[in-house]
């Protein structure tokens, strides 16, 4: 049989409610009753009810992380689940428990999220920014429940608590490393012309070229979707152009790894005649056969940063708001690294 709270107390010699308190965190108690009890409830093998924690105290110890599950393939990577591993490590450092739960219209759009409140099952939630509709934080406003967004946009930036990737810089970085590395001629592929770190990524990289007095190559931005078959159609429809680019920027590590073997199969030899570079910096770049430069982003951080800031708000509800973009890195790799000898500026 399960120890009780009780239990606890008579092996601790103090009072139930003095048990309740430590476990609640509330009162003044000392660091010697504070450690019997946490003694007595470990040799008990004492788990706190946290359903009756939640209506004693107001709390759930619980987040939730809203996704929109008509989209599978958008968690099916290592981005979500770095993202994810993030928010639990916060999660569980903080004694909270990780709820994942359906937000999609679709499926009853906010109703499951009014569910989790309503039942105090849940005290904050973590909301990618796909997800963030004008109606959708209204609701939760109303809710008057903390929430920190996974990106940003102009829509929400100013009112919000969220945590991003700095895209814009990444893109910046992709430039200048193939501009160091002797290209002129760069391209984008991106995998889809709605999400909004696509466009600050292109928005990065225009800066750059900018900066350099360069301009985009004639159709040197394309959209496809996150697959090596892709990549290697996008990459196909650059070199067609009568002054095709000499490198390519890839917003997918598969359409890196698509836009590498399009450019051998078309007879280019990548590095020399070609340079790429992907984003995100999964296992794929490093297992090509060429290795893929990539723009290295920390999903683990923007997880763990967006758990912390939630927990910290629920705390406290009079927190600040709080916004970060995370820094990126460029790993380099043989996809980029032409030999000075082959007669460019390095």
């Amino acid at each position: 049989m399960a120890a009780t709270i009780r239990d606890v107390a008579r092996l601790a010699g103090v009072s139930p409610s003095t048990v309740s308190r430590v476990l609640n965190q509330k009162g003044v108690i000392s660091n010697e009753t504070k450690q019997k009890i946490a003694s007595a409830a470990e040799q008990l093998r004492y788990v706190p009810n946290d359903i009756a924690r939640s209506f004693a105290n107001g709390s759930a110890h619980a987040i939730s992380l809203v996704i929109d599950i008509s989209d599978g393939t958008a968690y099916a990577n290592n981005f979500f689940n770095n993202t994810v591993f993030g928010i639990e490590t916060a999660a569980h450092k903080n004694e909270y428990n990780l709820i994942i739960t359906n937000g999609a219209a679709a499926f009853g759009g906010i109703s499951s999220i009014e569910r989790l409140i309503a039942g105090k099952k849940a005290d904050g939630i973590v909301l990618p920014i796909s997800l963030a509709t004008d109606h959708l934080l209204r609701r939760i406003e109303d809710l008057s429940v903390p929430c920190v967004i996974l990106g940003h946009s102009e829509e929400v930036g100013a009112e919000a608590n969220w945590v991003d990737i700095n895209n814009v810089q990444a893109g910046r970085k992709a430039v200048k490393l193939l501009l160091e590395r002797g290209y002129q001629k760069i391209a984008f592929l991106s995998d889809g012309d709605k999400e909004v770190f696509n466009h600050d990524r292109i928005a990065g990289y225009y800066r750059e070229l900018n900066a350099n007095h360069l301009c985009v190559p004639y159709s040197g931005i394309l959209h496809g979707f996150p697959t090596v078959e892709s990549g290697i159609e996008l990459v196909w429809e650059l070199l067609q152009n009568e002054n095709p680019p000499d490198a390519v920027i890839c917003s997918d590590d598969r359409l890196a790894l698509g836009a590498l073997r399009g450019a051998r199969q078309a007879g280019l030899r990548v590095p020399e005649q070609f340079g790429i570079i992907s984003c995100d910096n999964t296992p794929l770049t490093e297992l090509a056969e060429i290795s893929i430069t990539s723009v290295d982003v920390d999903t683990f951080a923007l997880g763990l940063q967006a758990a912390k800031i939630l927990i910290n708000q629920i705390k406290d509800p009079q927190t600040s708001l709080r916004q970060i973009l995370l820094p990126t890195k460029i790993v380099e790799r043989a996809s980029t690294r032409r030999e000075k000898e082959e007669g460019m500026n390095v």
